[in-house]
């Protein structure tokens, strides 16, 4: 028998469909890092919180994993999720707005790009706002505004500190000025969570820029951001042609802006629920002490019935 006639038969007797080679090869099950090229078991890279064990790498979650990460199970409350985003403009660039809202709504299962609600982290009540970067780049439409300022307004009613998880590309072009409307509505919620002097934190995730960046996710009395997170306004290239110079290669990071004063904190995402539940417990407000029965006033030693001067007399 040849060789060529050995190998024939073998295929013939053996054959490995596709069917089997995906059983022993399960899809999704390892996972390549886009930083370092390792593989990890998805399943442990899911329960590291989708960093990686080798190089410290954040891979990209969006709205709901973050959610199950910082909310303690069962107590997330969702808000306002049957507002609808419309096309008041009939905007259409390569496709109309309507079907690439549809189409969008259809593959995400989300109705806009952020999801909001109310619920405990580490058992301290919390309003969140977190952003969801599969939706349109995570842009800031009329109904992400609405839906913040509704979370942060429900948030001041309550006494609730306020948390938004931002990832996105910016304002939302389809909606023109409608878009661009939004920072100054949750702005102005913030203004008024701020006077009832309740605690606001965002946390800046990769990316962050434009509109976004230019309204509430600077606002934060602590300003949280991931490692090497990208965190801007304009792009890059805009940056250096308008100041016609080179740029550092770190422009625009985390690590950057922390070094000039626009981020408070770089936080692991491993380690960011704990540090926002001990934020949140340091500026809680202090209690104040229960009245005491029969209590006698301080009178440093004198004689009460008589008046007491304390100071000099000029």
């Amino acid at each position: 028998m040849s060789l060529f006639d050995w190998f024939a038969n073998r295929r013939k007797s053996g054959p490995i469909s596709e069917d089997r080679q995906e059983r022993e090869i399960a899809d999704g099950l390892w996972t390549k890092c886009e930083h370092c090229d390792v593989l990890t078991y998805t399943k442990d890279l899911r329960t590291n919180q989708w960093v990686c064990s080798d190089c410290g790498h954040h891979h990209r979650i969006f709205s709901d994993e973050r959610i199950r990460q910082l909310i303690d199970a069962n107590t997330w409350q969702p808000l306002d999720t049957h507002i609808q985003p419309q096309d008041p403009l009939k905007f259409k660039d390569r496709k109309g707005y309507g079907d690439r809202l549809r189409d969008t709504q259809a593959k995400t299962k989300l109705t806009d790009a952020v999801q909001t609600g109310l619920g405990e982290l580490d058992g301290l009540p919390v309003a969140l706002g977190v952003m969801d970067f599969r939706f349109m780049g995570g842009s800031m439409g009329s109904v992400v505004g609405e839906k913040l300022t509704r979370m942060i307004e429900r948030g001041t009613a309550t006494n609730r500190p306020v948390i938004i998880v931002c990832a996105s590309g910016g304002a939302r072009m389809q909606e023109g000025m409608l878009s661009l409307m939004q920072m100054a509505k949750i702005s102005g919620a913030l203004q008024q969570h701020q006077a009832a002097k309740l605690l606001y934190m965002p946390v800046l995730t990769h990316p962050t820029t434009g509109g976004v960046t230019a309204s509430f996710a600077m606002l934060g009395d602590i300003i949280l951001a991931e490692p090497k997170a990208t965190i801007g306004f304009a792009g890059r290239r805009v940056v250096e042609q308008t100041l016609r110079e080179k740029l550092p290669d770190n422009f625009q990071t985390a690590e950057y802006l922390r070094e000039h004063g626009f981020v408070d904190s770089i936080v692991p995402r491993t380690q960011l629920k704990q540090t926002l539940a001990q934020l949140i417990r340091l500026h809680q407000p202090v209690a104040a002490p229960a009245a005491v029965e029969n209590h006698t006033p301080w009178t440093n030693g004198l004689n009460a019935a008589e008046p007491t001067h304390i100071g000099v007399d000029l």
